[in-house]
């Protein structure tokens, strides 16, 4: 079974959005949580996630974050409310 690398969309307490790519969205969560992520989430914990997208490969993953972060706010709003459509 191959594993899925997903693209996510967090928003943090100060209500900026923070993209990223893990294999284990959750996961990943609460490492940011703990203060174990990426820097930016240090300093601006996470409140939720508000989107994630699976993809088959890491390359994919790493190229639609990429362009994630290009989208100004409105389109990654748009993007998360999309890709979180009927996710539990």
């Amino acid at each position: 079974m191959t594993q899925s690398w997903w693209v996510y969309l967090l928003v943090c307490r100060d209500g900026r959005t923070y993209a990223g790519i893990a294999t284990d969205v959750a996961a990943r969560f609460e490492a940011h949580s703990r203060g174990k992520g990426a820097k930016f989430t240090r300093s601006n914990p996470p409140v939720r996630v508000l989107g994630a997208q699976a993809f088959a490969t890491k390359s994919e993953a790493m190229k639609a974050e990429a362009a994630l972060k290009k989208l100004d706010r409105p389109a990654r709003l748009a993007w998360a409310r999309l890709t979180w459509a009927g996710m539990p």
